[in-house]
């Protein structure tokens, strides 16, 4: 086998960053980054893809006006899958005071994932709104709330 280039950047991937496109569900209600922190990167290694997300929302964030528990958020993945997953990852939401949970990455779509709450809050308050995180779920985004995680999937490269 010869050494090169391309086959080094194989062997020892370079992170990459990425903005994922943030939509919703039914495409209304949509949310924007306005001037929140966008702190994103993927890597490639053959057809194996790392991500790590890192999102801290501003004072500008804009959640989606009028959205409700049914129209769910989804990040765009940085490259699409060749089929559906259901784990792609793990993030932490992080609410305000002692508002937590973990949310699995799931796949929606080849090119999109949603945020699924797998956990209750690690302060015992009950989570009001379970399932897939929205402006609303689990609780009522603010600026300075957080979504930090990471992930990895097979890519259609």
């Amino acid at each position: 086998m010869s050494m090169t280039a391309t086959r080094l950047l194989s062997i020892s991937p370079t992170w990459q960053p990425w903005t994922p496109t943030w939509t919703t569900s039914s495409g209304l209600h949509l949310p924007s980054y306005g001037n929140a922190t966008v702190n994103c990167a993927y890597a490639v290694s053959a057809r194996t893809v790392f991500w790590r997300i890192n999102i801290v929302f501003g004072s500008t964030t804009n959640f989606g006006a009028n959205a409700d528990a049914a129209d769910n958020w989804l990040f765009s993945l940085p490259i699409n899958a060749p089929s559906l997953i259901e784990a792609a990852g793990f993030v932490d939401l992080h609410g305000s005071g002692s508002a937590r949970a973990m949310a699995r990455a799931r796949m929606i779509t080849t090119g999109s994932i949603g945020l699924e709450i797998a956990s209750g809050r690690p302060d015992g308050v009950a989570i009001a709104s379970p399932g897939l995180v929205d402006s609303i779920s689990p609780w009522a985004w603010t600026s300075g709330m957080a979504i930090r995680g990471q992930g990895v999937y097979e890519g259609a490269v």
